[in-house]
């Protein structure tokens, strides 16, 4: 398989609050895993919240034993989300800190995903589908029909999230299971990107014939180019034609 990541700090923030992993080799009794996450909670909060759930998430999956994949991704944000939520405890800098959390692992054409918040994992091929649901405020409007699609793009409220990692001391993620097909491209990102670039935008420069990494930084000065506005990240997954 092919796989390239990028985070950037974008144009109009001075701190990157994201936080992004890939691997295409093992981690513990994954077969590999993808994670990108985006902090909250002040300068010093977020960047830590991010940093600290990847990592701790990672130390986690190493040292289990457990081999059922959502199993073990969910016993890994648990204890994350514990140790993270007593870490805002210790620390009046990091009071009310937070995170979102999409990761995924992928065993043969079979996609496992986890996620919190709203960053977000992508398919791409002929069609271009959106595999996680955003746990915010705009969503859940949408959900019961008092907002429309449109309207939540640009409300006021957007960037307001209604789970987090870290957030509280419990934590429920959302797990999915997808069949993947052959050319499709797995995309997971921070909101820096899908607030700054229309699907229809991500879709036609996934489709280029140019390599993965391009891909990936074509995405990142397309949302600079659209205004910057937040920390932007992205992990592309090309796996390999079964």
């Amino acid at each position: 398989m092919k796989v390239t990541g990028l985070t950037d700090v974008g144009v109009k923030r001075r701190v990157n609050q994201d936080a992004i992993f890939y691997s295409d080799k093992p981690v513990g009794n994954l077969p590999n895993l993808f994670i990108v996450a985006d902090g909250m909670g002040g300068h010093k909060a977020g960047d830590f919240a991010s940093n600290y759930a990847v990592k701790s998430f990672l130390d986690i999956i190493t040292n289990s034993d457990k081999d059922n994949f959502i199993t073990l991704m969910n016993e890994a944000l648990q204890k994350t989300n514990v140790a993270l939520y007593s870490k805002s405890l210790e620390n009046p800098d990091f009071e009310g800190m937070g995170t979102t959390f999409v990761a995924a692992t992928l065993k043969g054409n079979q996609l496992y995903v986890l996620n919190v918040g709203d960053s977000r994992l992508y398919i791409a091929g002929d069609r271009f589908t959106q595999i996680t649901r955003d746990h915010s405020w705009v969503e859940e409007m949408v959900t019961k029909g008092e907002m429309a699609r449109e309207e939540a793009r640009t409300h006021s409220k957007k960037n307001l999230i209604t789970r987090a990692v870290g957030a509280d001391e419990e934590v429920m993620a959302d797990f999915f299971e997808v069949g993947i097909n052959p050319g499709e491209i797995i995309i997971l990102c921070s909101d820096g990107l899908s607030n700054m670039v229309e699907n229809n935008d991500i879709h036609e420069i996934l489709k280029k014939d140019i390599l993965l990494e391009d891909k990936g930084k074509m995405l990142v000065a397309t949302a600079n180019n659209n205004g910057g506005t937040d920390n932007i990240s992205v992990v592309l997954i090309e796996p390999d034609k079964i």
